[in-house]
């Protein structure tokens, strides 16, 4: 419910805050990456390496945005971080972006893969591919179906993505377990692949964004931190804790698809593909068919993180005269931002209707390590302009942490522009498209 002043009510405890994080890093980037790591790195090692990688870099921007999310506890996540750090006109891109890119956009891939997860035990892989119509419409209910509760309140919310959240992770875990003990893989196939040396830098950097795409989601308890008990505490707890499980899930899964299924048998045709063969090598094809209804299922976890996180932004930009009025408004009695929950979904609905996969994907991922690199780079200009801020937690060996966060960022972000021009660019381009936007909402206002 809302508070008597139409504020949002703070309901969440730490095990909800901590699914939010979970069930929004553990989406379509784990399902969808390695295949596409394996057909262009062939090399396992590379491919673990750089999932520890993304482990370590996903760990250092949690820390940073557990300073910034108890510091500054109110909804919005980074919007709240750029405005406090750099006035309206960043903190608006953060929200333009959040819209377009950061919610939107991988709360359309997620109910994309979910639907190819369920339908393909009955329909064929090509019918259930990337352009087909059968997919999108499926999807686009899945969006819907999660959404309806999500709008009742927030005790449905919480509901909703603690179980949903505890299937997927007990569903991974049980691939994991299972197919060490009893699967029919085969360790050597982790050194398969060409050598090492042969893989180059410029490949790896590009692929890194792929593994940062599957953890992005690490900043998600911050997005409700005016909704949580005990910010302060619960906020750094949830993101530290989250993080770090989904690390070592992801390393531990992508080493059992590698067990399953050698890198040399993984090409770009089917390299979505990779997760369903790997069941299906380790524990037959019934089983298979199995699994990909099971994953379907846990993906509406994913679904239901973006649908909640992502309208907090336009809850808070609302308030702040820079998103529609109505985006701010909470029903009466469940106290969550109706306008802006439904204005998202519609979003990710229309996304899902004009542009593939891939390049949806690409698209999605640059552009949220591009942004990134600004609200990360808020830490250091907060440190700096308000040093008498109450910081109930601080980053561990700062300035470090970030800067290693940032330079890396940066670096991949580099080779991205060079192997994928046109969705990088697009990326790029949706970010600075909210300049003129910005002013143009300021002008009309007045």
């Amino acid at each position: 419910m809302a508070t008597s002043d139409g504020q949002l009510h703070r309901g969440y405890g730490l095990s909800t805050a901590t699914y939010v994080v979970i069930a929004s890093m553990i989406g379509t980037g784990i399902l969808v990456s390695p295949g596409y790591m394996a057909a262009s790195l062939q090399n396992v090692t590379v491919i673990l390496l750089l999932w520890v990688l993304g482990g370590c870099l996903a760990m250092c921007g949690a820390l940073c945005v557990a300073e910034l999310a108890a510091a500054l506890p109110r909804a919005g996540g980074e919007y709240v971080y750029l405005r406090e750090a750099y006035g309206p006109m960043p903190a608006f891109l953060s929200g333009w972006t959040s819209f377009l890119l950061g919610f939107s956009a991988p709360l359309a891939v997620s109910s994309h893969v979910a639907a190819v997860y369920l339908l393909s035990p009955f329909v064929s892989v090509d019918q259930a591919g990337g352009q087909s119509q059968v997919v999108r419409f499926v999807a686009a209910g899945i969006i819907v179906l999660i959404t309806l509760p999500n709008l009742l309140g927030q005790r449905q919310s919480a509901w909703t993505q603690n179980l949903t959240t505890i299937l997927k992770v007990g569903l991974f875990a049980a691939l994991v377990a299972l197919g060490f003990l009893f699967g029919d893989g085969r360790l050597a196939h982790l050194a398969e692949g060409k050598p090492i040396g042969e893989v180059g830098i410029g490949t790896a950097a590009t692929q890194l964004f792929y593994v940062m795409f599957a953890y992005s989601g690490w900043n998600a308890a911050s997005y409700l931190a005016g909704e949580v008990k005990e910010p302060a505490r619960t906020l750094p707890r949830a993101l530290i804790l989250g993080t770090g499980l989904v690390a070592i899930l992801y390393v531990a899964v992508s080493a059992v698809f590698s067990y399953a299924v050698p890198v040399s048998g993984v090409g770009f045709a089917d390299a979505e593909e990779l997760p369903r063969k790997a069941a299906e090598a380790l524990f037959g094809a019934n089983i298979s068919a199995a699994f990909s209804v099971a994953i379907g299922l846990t993906f509406l976890a994913t679904v239901s993180a973006f649908v909640v996180t992502g309208p907090r932004i336009y809850y808070a930009m609302a308030h702040d005269g820079l998103f529609p009025a109505a985006a701010g408004r909470l029903s009466r009695r469940g106290g969550v931002p109706v306008p802006a929950m439904v204005a998202q979904s519609g979003c990710a609905i229309a996304i899902l209707f004009l542009t593939d996969f891939l390049n949806l994907y690409k698209y999605a991922a640059v552009g949220l390590s591009l942004f990134t690199l600004l609200f990360i780079s808020a830490l250091f200009v907060l440190r700096w302009r308000r040093p008498d801020l109450d910081r109930p937690f601080r980053v561990p060996l700062y300035p470090f942490v970030p800067a290693i966060y940032l330079v890396v960022t940066a670096f991949t972000a580099v080779f991205a522009f060079r192997e994928w021009p046109w969705p990088s660019l697009l990326s790029l381009g949706t970010i600075l498209a909210g300049v003129p936007v910005f002013y143009l909402w300021r002008w009309l206002r007045r």
